[in-house]
């Protein structure tokens, strides 16, 4: 994927080679030579705002290194006692 930058200047006068370029990747708009838009297609744009509905374990899954066995105590009766709310 290519990332292309173009002036404010040359932007507003050949939209149609800048739209080209945003086939290959991001185009940037600079500003008096600073960053200031950028130029996606579509598609790319949506991929970027588009959210899944993940589940926890789904992403937990995703960690790297989270080959692991968790086994948290069992509670007894005699381990719990009531709050104090004072």
């Amino acid at each position: 994927m290519a990332l292309t930058t173009v002036s404010a200047r040359d932007f507003a006068r050949d939209l149609a080679s800048a739209k080209q370029a945003a086939n290959s990747g991001p185009v940037i708009v600079t500003d008096r030579g600073r960053p200031g838009y950028g130029l996606l297609k579509i598609e790319d744009y949506d991929n970027l705002t588009v959210t899944h509905d993940t589940s926890l374990l789904a992403a937990m899954d995703g960690i790297p290194g989270g080959d692991f066995t968790f086994e948290p105590p069992q509670l007894t009766g005699n381990d719990l006692k009531p709050a104090d709310l004072n």
